[in-house]
C-alpha cells in the first residue's frame, strides 16, 4: 500500500469519526434538551397537553437521518443497487448499439 493510500484511508477514516462524534453530541443534547421540555411541559400544565413530543418528534426525525447518514445505512440505494444499476445501463446501451449496426 503506498503513501497516498494510507492517507486517503486516514482522512476517510478521520471524517466518519468526525461524523460519529457529531452524531453522538447530537443525541446527547436531543435527549437532555427533550428532558428538559417534558419537565417544563409537565410543570406548566401537568402533560395535560404534551406539546414537548411534537419538539421530540420534529427533532427526532432529523437525528434520524443524521444517523441514516452517519452508519451508512441505505437500504434502497446500497453500493449493490448502484453496481446492478450500472451494469443493467451499460446492457441496454450495448443492446441498443447492436441494433443499429
Amino acid at each position: 500500500m503506498d503513501s497516498q493510500e494510507k492517507d486517503n484511508k486516514y482522512f476517510k477514516a478521520k471524517q466518519h469519526v468526525a461524523q460519529l462524534k457529531k452524531f453522538y453530541s447530537s443525541l446527547m443534547f436531543y435527549v437532555i434538551f427533550i428532558v428538559a421540555l417534558a419537565g417544563l411541559n409537565y410543570y406548566v400544565n401537568e402533560l395535560r397537553h404534551p406539546w414537548f413530543l411534537w419538539a421530540a418528534f420534529g427533532w427526532g426525525i432529523g437525528l434520524f437521518f443524521q444517523a441514516l447518514k452517519v452508519f451508512k445505512w441505505n437500504p434502497f440505494l446500497n453500493k449493490g443497487w448502484e453496481e446492478r444499476k450500472l451494469k443493467q445501463f451499460m446492457e441496454e446501451e450495448e443492446r441498443n448499439n447492436n441494433n443499429w449496426n
